[in-house]
């Protein structure tokens, strides 16, 4: 019989396990003090995977300053040039946008991003990204997300400083971990049999189809108007396992074959 000290450990460890599962992504983060103030929102919720996309100012005093005490998380923190370096290895990639877009995208508020992510990150990483302090993230950065979230503002006043905004949905994935750790609800009933496909994966996917499409003289590559971004939608918002993107893969093939 297990002790309740055992008990509290083990469920400790999990909702660590997990937490380790969940990636905060910064873009081209302007100001270094916005650095530190995210690392210390992380580290307050037990978050610690961090990663910065080609940002404008290296970390500095200032980013250490502001991190309160998180300098744990700014030491670990990776630097990489391309978003797509940032989320190749997740299976489950959110973008947090404060507008609306020209082709609609599965929107979630916070809870709703902290009850998918934690599900996925049983089993894999997730990413959560957020854009530049000016103007957030690009069409097509926010196109490579399966989700986007938004944080609802007062609409009078809705300016949300970055690392407020990592503090909101960090603490989300707080509650969401601490409430699942009280069940074991699964996203479609059962434990899915398969990894999902991760970010780089499904790029490929998504290259592959584009190719055959341009092939077949379905898809005009001088007029593709939104047809690929489309296309890009439809897979995020089915989350394709590894294997299901194989067969998808091996099925473009056989057709790019009569096209020889």
């Amino acid at each position: 019989m297990k002790s309740v000290d055992t008990e509290v450990t083990t469920s400790s460890n999990h909702t660590f396990e997990m937490l380790d599962n969940i990636r905060i992504v910064m873009v081209n983060t302007t100001h270094p003090g916005n650095i530190g103030a995210a690392a210390r929102a992380m580290k307050t919720m037990g978050l610690s995977d961090l990663v910065l996309v080609e940002p404008k100012k290296a970390i500095d005093d200032e980013s250490i300053a502001r991190s309160s005490g998180a300098t744990d998380v700014l030491e670990a923190a990776r630097i990489v040039p391309t978003l797509d370096d940032a989320i190749e290895d997740c299976g489950l990639v959110i973008g947090t946008s404060a507008r609306s877009r020209s082709i609609p995208w599965p929107l979630l508020n916070p809870r709703q991003c902290a009850e998918q992510s934690v599900l996925t990150s049983k089993r894999q990483k997730v990413a959560i990204i957020f854009g530049r302090e000016d103007r957030g993230l690009t069409n097509d950065e926010l196109a490579k997300c399966n989700f986007h979230v938004h944080i609802p503002t007062n609409p009078e006043y809705s300016s949300l400083n970055i690392g407020a905004a990592i503090q909101v949905i960090s603490y989300e994935m707080r509650m969401a971990i601490e409430l699942s750790s009280k069940g074991d609800d699964q996203l479609w009933g059962v434990e899915w049999d398969r990894d999902l496909a991760s970010s780089k994966e499904l790029d490929g996917l998504i290259e592959h189809l584009e190719q055959v499409m341009i092939k077949s003289e379905f898809l005009d590559p001088e007029n593709p108007r939104y047809i690929m971004t489309r296309m890009r939608r439809l897979f995020n918002r089915a989350m394709p396992d590894k294997v299901e993107v194989n067969v998808f893969r091996g099925i473009l093939s056989a057709i790019s074959k009569k096209f020889n």
